[in-house]
């Protein structure tokens, strides 16, 4: 299975600096292996705009799958 580039929005890139580094490690091994399950949701009806809950951190991304990689917009820790 193909790993996703995971690349981080304005304030996302904040919060993931000031995440626990192994809450960091957790939600990125997640997402890049995939970013379509592990109870992840669309939202809004587009299946590449979506939320997820990984490590008790509410994350949320665009996936664009046709270059592997995933665009994180918001992470509420």
């Amino acid at each position: 299975m193909s790993h996703f580039h995971i690349q981080y929005a304005g304030g996302a890139e904040a919060s993931r600096k000031a995440m626990d580094p192994a809450v960091r490690s957790t939600v990125e091994k997640t997402l890049g292996v995939d970013p379509y399950g592990h109870g992840s949701t669309d939202l809004t009806g587009d299946a590449d705009y979506r939320e997820a809950t990984i490590a008790d951190c509410f994350v949320v991304y665009y996936v664009s799958a046709p270059v592997l990689t995933i665009t994180v917009v918001r992470i509420v820790h």
